[in-house]
Protein backbone atom coordinates (compact mmCIF):
# COMPACT_ATOMS: atom_id res chain seq x y z
CA UNK A 1 0.00 0.00 0.00
CA UNK A 2 1.24 3.46 -0.90
CA UNK A 3 2.15 6.12 1.62
CA UNK A 4 0.70 9.58 2.23
CA UNK A 5 2.36 12.98 2.68
CA UNK A 6 0.66 16.09 4.04
CA UNK A 7 2.13 19.22 2.44
CA UNK A 8 1.67 22.84 3.53
CA UNK A 9 1.80 25.95 1.29
CA UNK A 10 4.04 28.98 1.65
CA UNK A 11 3.76 32.71 1.10
CA UNK A 12 1.64 33.64 -1.90
CA UNK A 13 -1.21 31.23 -1.12
CA UNK A 14 -2.87 33.58 1.36
CA UNK A 15 -6.35 35.01 0.71
CA UNK A 16 -8.75 37.15 2.69
CA UNK A 17 -11.35 34.87 4.32
CA UNK A 18 -9.14 31.75 4.34
CA UNK A 19 -10.24 28.98 6.74
CA UNK A 20 -13.19 31.04 8.01
CA UNK A 21 -15.61 28.17 7.47
CA UNK A 22 -13.45 25.89 9.65
CA UNK A 23 -13.14 28.65 12.27
CA UNK A 24 -16.92 28.98 12.48
CA UNK A 25 -17.73 25.26 12.56
CA UNK A 26 -14.92 23.29 14.23
CA UNK A 27 -13.78 24.04 17.81
CA UNK A 28 -10.19 22.90 17.12
CA UNK A 29 -9.92 25.44 14.29
CA UNK A 30 -11.55 28.18 16.38
CA UNK A 31 -8.97 27.54 19.08
CA UNK A 32 -6.06 27.94 16.64
CA UNK A 33 -7.25 31.43 15.68
CA UNK A 34 -7.84 32.32 19.34
CA UNK A 35 -4.34 31.20 20.30
CA UNK A 36 -2.79 33.22 17.47
CA UNK A 37 -4.64 36.40 18.48
CA UNK A 38 -3.67 35.93 22.12
CA UNK A 39 0.00 35.14 21.47
CA UNK A 40 0.52 37.99 19.00
CA UNK A 41 -1.44 40.53 21.01
CA UNK A 42 -3.64 41.74 18.16
CA UNK A 43 -6.64 40.49 16.18
CA UNK A 44 -4.85 38.52 13.46
CA UNK A 45 -8.11 36.63 12.87
CA UNK A 46 -9.90 39.88 11.94
CA UNK A 47 -7.18 40.70 9.41
CA UNK A 48 -7.46 37.20 7.94
CA UNK A 49 -11.24 37.24 7.65
CA UNK A 50 -11.81 40.89 6.70
CA UNK A 51 -8.54 42.14 5.19
CA UNK A 52 -7.64 44.50 3.68
CA UNK A 53 -5.66 42.42 1.21
CA UNK A 54 -2.83 44.97 1.15
CA UNK A 55 -2.25 44.47 4.88
CA UNK A 56 -2.52 40.69 4.59
CA UNK A 57 0.18 40.73 1.89
CA UNK A 58 2.72 42.40 4.20
CA UNK A 59 5.25 39.69 4.95
CA UNK A 60 5.12 40.14 8.72
CA UNK A 61 1.34 39.61 8.56
CA UNK A 62 1.25 37.02 5.79
CA UNK A 63 3.49 34.55 7.58
CA UNK A 64 1.52 34.19 10.86
CA UNK A 65 -1.78 34.46 8.97
CA UNK A 66 -1.01 31.63 6.54
CA UNK A 67 0.41 29.45 9.31
CA UNK A 68 -2.72 30.00 11.41
CA UNK A 69 -5.12 29.22 8.55
CA UNK A 70 -3.17 26.09 7.57
CA UNK A 71 -3.02 24.76 11.13
CA UNK A 72 -6.70 25.56 11.72
CA UNK A 73 -7.57 23.45 8.68
CA UNK A 74 -5.14 20.73 9.78
CA UNK A 75 -6.57 20.59 13.31
CA UNK A 76 -10.11 20.46 11.93
CA UNK A 77 -9.24 17.69 9.47
CA UNK A 78 -7.21 15.77 12.08
CA UNK A 79 -10.43 15.01 13.92
CA UNK A 80 -11.04 12.39 11.21
CA UNK A 81 -8.05 10.42 12.55
CA UNK A 82 -6.03 10.23 9.33
CA UNK A 83 -2.29 10.37 9.94
CA UNK A 84 0.32 10.92 7.22
CA UNK A 85 3.58 9.01 6.81
CA UNK A 86 5.50 12.23 6.09
CA UNK A 87 4.99 15.98 6.21
CA UNK A 88 6.65 18.80 4.30
CA UNK A 89 6.05 22.48 3.67
CA UNK A 90 7.21 25.01 1.12
CA UNK A 91 9.33 27.75 2.75
CA UNK A 92 7.01 29.28 5.38
CA UNK A 93 4.91 26.11 5.07
CA UNK A 94 7.72 24.18 6.73
CA UNK A 95 6.60 25.73 10.03
CA UNK A 96 3.10 24.32 9.50
CA UNK A 97 4.66 20.92 8.85
CA UNK A 98 6.69 21.21 12.07
CA UNK A 99 3.57 22.00 14.08
CA UNK A 100 1.75 19.06 12.49
CA UNK A 101 4.66 16.75 13.32
CA UNK A 102 4.78 17.86 16.96
CA UNK A 103 8.17 19.60 16.72
CA UNK A 104 6.84 23.08 17.51
CA UNK A 105 3.95 24.22 19.67
CA UNK A 106 1.59 26.25 17.50
CA UNK A 107 1.80 29.35 19.72
CA UNK A 108 5.61 29.30 19.51
CA UNK A 109 5.46 28.85 15.74
CA UNK A 110 3.06 31.74 15.17
CA UNK A 111 5.18 34.12 17.23
CA UNK A 112 8.35 32.91 15.49
CA UNK A 113 7.03 33.43 11.95
CA UNK A 114 5.73 36.88 12.87
CA UNK A 115 9.29 37.77 13.83
CA UNK A 116 10.68 35.92 10.80
CA UNK A 117 8.56 38.08 8.54
CA UNK A 118 9.74 41.24 10.29
CA UNK A 119 13.39 40.18 10.04
CA UNK A 120 13.00 39.44 6.32
CA UNK A 121 11.38 42.83 5.71
CA UNK A 122 14.22 44.57 7.55
CA UNK A 123 17.07 42.68 5.85
CA UNK A 124 17.31 44.86 2.76
CA UNK A 125 15.76 48.25 1.91
CA UNK A 126 12.46 48.05 0.04
CA UNK A 127 12.91 48.07 -3.73
CA UNK A 128 16.55 46.94 -3.73
CA UNK A 129 15.85 43.23 -4.00
CA UNK A 130 13.45 41.02 -5.88
CA UNK A 131 12.48 37.59 -7.15
CA UNK A 132 11.37 36.16 -10.49
CA UNK A 133 9.95 32.83 -11.62
CA UNK A 134 11.96 31.46 -14.55
CA UNK A 135 10.02 29.17 -16.86
CA UNK A 136 11.54 26.43 -19.00
CA UNK A 137 15.18 26.83 -17.95
CA UNK A 138 17.63 24.02 -17.29
CA UNK A 139 18.50 23.97 -13.60
CA UNK A 140 22.26 23.66 -13.99
CA UNK A 141 22.42 26.17 -16.82
CA UNK A 142 20.39 28.67 -14.79
CA UNK A 143 22.73 28.19 -11.82
CA UNK A 144 25.70 28.96 -14.11
CA UNK A 145 23.95 32.08 -15.45
CA UNK A 146 23.24 33.29 -11.90
CA UNK A 147 26.89 32.78 -10.91
CA UNK A 148 28.02 34.71 -13.99
CA UNK A 149 25.75 37.64 -13.20
CA UNK A 150 26.72 37.58 -9.51
CA UNK A 151 30.43 37.63 -10.41
CA UNK A 152 29.77 40.71 -12.55
CA UNK A 153 28.61 42.54 -9.43
CA UNK A 154 24.85 41.97 -9.10
CA UNK A 155 23.98 39.09 -6.79
CA UNK A 156 21.29 36.68 -7.94
CA UNK A 157 20.81 33.04 -6.88
CA UNK A 158 18.46 30.07 -7.26
CA UNK A 159 15.81 30.42 -4.55
CA UNK A 160 13.03 27.88 -5.15
CA UNK A 161 13.55 24.70 -7.18
CA UNK A 162 9.82 24.12 -7.58
CA UNK A 163 9.37 21.61 -10.40
CA UNK A 164 10.74 20.87 -13.87
CA UNK A 165 10.58 24.10 -15.82
CA UNK A 166 9.84 26.38 -12.87
CA UNK A 167 12.68 27.81 -10.80
CA UNK A 168 12.54 31.05 -8.82
CA UNK A 169 15.62 33.29 -8.66
CA UNK A 170 16.27 35.87 -5.95
CA UNK A 171 18.74 38.68 -5.40
CA UNK A 172 19.35 42.32 -6.13
CA UNK A 173 16.82 44.06 -8.34
CA UNK A 174 19.50 44.45 -11.03
CA UNK A 175 20.61 40.83 -10.75
CA UNK A 176 17.06 39.52 -11.16
CA UNK A 177 16.53 41.85 -14.13
CA UNK A 178 19.73 40.53 -15.74
CA UNK A 179 18.46 36.95 -15.46
CA UNK A 180 15.22 38.02 -17.13
CA UNK A 181 17.16 39.63 -19.98
CA UNK A 182 19.46 36.63 -20.50
CA UNK A 183 17.02 33.84 -19.63
CA UNK A 184 17.34 32.16 -23.06
CA UNK A 185 21.02 31.47 -22.33
CA UNK A 186 19.79 28.92 -19.78
CA UNK A 187 17.18 27.48 -22.11
CA UNK A 188 14.42 29.47 -20.43
CA UNK A 189 11.33 30.88 -22.13
CA UNK A 190 10.73 33.87 -19.89
CA UNK A 191 10.97 35.24 -16.37
CA UNK A 192 8.00 36.58 -14.42
CA UNK A 193 8.73 39.17 -11.73
CA UNK A 194 7.08 38.22 -8.42
CA UNK A 195 5.27 40.62 -6.10
CA UNK A 196 7.36 40.10 -2.99
CA UNK A 197 8.83 42.47 -0.45
CA UNK A 198 12.38 41.12 -0.58
CA UNK A 199 14.94 38.71 -2.05
CA UNK A 200 13.88 35.67 -0.01
CA UNK A 201 16.04 32.52 0.09
CA UNK A 202 19.13 34.37 -1.10
CA UNK A 203 22.32 35.24 0.75
CA UNK A 204 20.97 38.80 1.09
CA UNK A 205 18.83 37.31 3.89
CA UNK A 206 21.78 36.34 6.11
CA UNK A 207 21.10 39.20 8.51
CA UNK A 208 17.52 37.98 8.90
CA UNK A 209 18.84 34.46 9.52
CA UNK A 210 21.11 35.70 12.30
CA UNK A 211 18.20 37.43 14.03
CA UNK A 212 16.02 34.35 13.58
CA UNK A 213 18.74 32.18 15.10
CA UNK A 214 18.68 34.31 18.25
CA UNK A 215 14.87 34.11 18.35
CA UNK A 216 14.85 30.32 17.95
CA UNK A 217 17.23 29.83 20.89
CA UNK A 218 14.31 30.55 23.21
CA UNK A 219 11.95 28.14 21.42
CA UNK A 220 11.44 24.52 22.46
CA UNK A 221 11.98 21.96 19.69
CA UNK A 222 10.69 18.44 20.28
CA UNK A 223 11.54 15.33 18.32
CA UNK A 224 9.31 14.92 15.26
CA UNK A 225 6.51 12.39 15.66
CA UNK A 226 6.17 12.29 11.87
CA UNK A 227 9.28 12.65 9.66
CA UNK A 228 9.61 16.15 8.20
CA UNK A 229 11.30 16.56 4.82
CA UNK A 230 13.44 19.69 5.16
CA UNK A 231 13.59 22.38 2.47
CA UNK A 232 17.35 22.82 2.77
CA UNK A 233 18.35 19.17 2.40
CA UNK A 234 15.31 17.48 0.80
CA UNK A 235 15.83 14.74 3.40
CA UNK A 236 13.84 13.68 6.48
CA UNK A 237 14.72 15.11 9.85
CA UNK A 238 13.45 14.31 13.34
CA UNK A 239 15.92 15.71 15.87
CA UNK A 240 15.00 19.10 17.36
CA UNK A 241 18.39 20.84 17.40
CA UNK A 242 19.04 19.86 13.78
CA UNK A 243 15.64 21.23 12.77
CA UNK A 244 16.39 24.52 14.55
CA UNK A 245 19.58 25.00 12.52
CA UNK A 246 17.88 24.03 9.26
CA UNK A 247 15.23 26.72 9.84
CA UNK A 248 18.00 29.29 10.17
CA UNK A 249 19.73 28.04 7.02
CA UNK A 250 16.41 27.96 5.16
CA UNK A 251 16.09 31.77 5.25
CA UNK A 252 19.04 32.25 2.87
CA UNK A 253 19.15 28.84 1.13
CA UNK A 254 17.16 27.54 -1.83
CA UNK A 255 13.94 25.63 -1.20
CA UNK A 256 14.54 22.20 -2.73
CA UNK A 257 10.88 21.41 -3.34
CA UNK A 258 11.30 19.28 -6.46
CA UNK A 259 14.04 17.27 -4.72
CA UNK A 260 11.83 16.86 -1.63
CA UNK A 261 8.93 15.49 -3.68
CA UNK A 262 11.25 13.14 -5.58
CA UNK A 263 12.58 11.82 -2.26
CA UNK A 264 9.02 11.21 -1.03
CA UNK A 265 8.18 9.38 -4.25
CA UNK A 266 11.24 7.16 -3.72
CA UNK A 267 9.85 6.20 -0.29
CA UNK A 268 6.61 4.99 -1.84
CA UNK A 269 4.46 8.07 -1.31
CA UNK A 270 1.68 8.02 -3.91
CA UNK A 271 -0.78 10.39 -2.24
CA UNK A 272 -0.22 14.08 -1.46
CA UNK A 273 -2.68 16.14 0.56
CA UNK A 274 -2.15 19.91 0.48
CA UNK A 275 -3.52 21.48 3.66
CA UNK A 276 -4.01 25.23 3.51
CA UNK A 277 -5.38 27.87 1.14
CA UNK A 278 -5.04 27.38 -2.60
CA UNK A 279 -3.56 24.55 -4.63
CA UNK A 280 -0.06 25.76 -5.54
CA UNK A 281 1.75 22.71 -4.19
CA UNK A 282 -0.53 20.08 -5.71
CA UNK A 283 0.06 21.86 -9.03
CA UNK A 284 3.82 21.59 -8.57
CA UNK A 285 3.64 17.94 -7.51
CA UNK A 286 1.56 17.13 -10.59
CA UNK A 287 4.30 18.58 -12.80
CA UNK A 288 6.85 16.36 -11.04
CA UNK A 289 4.77 13.15 -11.26
CA UNK A 290 1.41 12.97 -13.03
CA UNK A 291 0.56 9.52 -11.62
CA UNK A 292 0.18 10.43 -7.94
CA UNK A 293 -3.12 11.10 -6.18
CA UNK A 294 -3.57 14.73 -5.17
CA UNK A 295 -6.05 16.24 -2.71
CA UNK A 296 -6.63 19.70 -1.25
CA UNK A 297 -7.87 20.59 2.21
CA UNK A 298 -8.59 24.29 1.72
CA UNK A 299 -12.14 24.47 3.05
CA UNK A 300 -14.61 22.44 5.12
CA UNK A 301 -16.47 21.23 2.05
CA UNK A 302 -13.41 19.25 0.97
CA UNK A 303 -13.18 17.27 4.21
CA UNK A 304 -15.75 14.56 3.50
CA UNK A 305 -14.59 13.63 0.00
CA UNK A 306 -10.89 13.66 0.92
CA UNK A 307 -11.53 11.59 4.08
CA UNK A 308 -13.53 9.06 2.09
CA UNK A 309 -10.83 8.81 -0.56
CA UNK A 310 -8.02 8.35 1.97
CA UNK A 311 -9.94 5.79 4.03
CA UNK A 312 -10.67 3.78 0.89
CA UNK A 313 -6.97 3.36 0.06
Amino acid sequence: MGKTAFIFPGQGSQAVGMAKDAYEAVPAATEAFRQADERLGFALSTLIFEGPDTALKQTSNTQPALLTASIALYEAFKVNGIRPDYVAGHSLGEYSALVASGVLAFEDAVETVRSRGEFMEQAIPDGQGGMAAVLGADREALAVLCRDITESGQLVELANINCPGQIVVSGTKEGVAAVAERVKEAGGKRAITLEVSGPFHSSLMREAATKLSDKLEAVTFSEAQIPVVANVTAKPVREGSEIRQLLVDQVYSPVLWEDSVLWLLEQGVDTFVEIGPGSVLTGLVKKIDKTVKLYNISSLESFASVTEALEAR
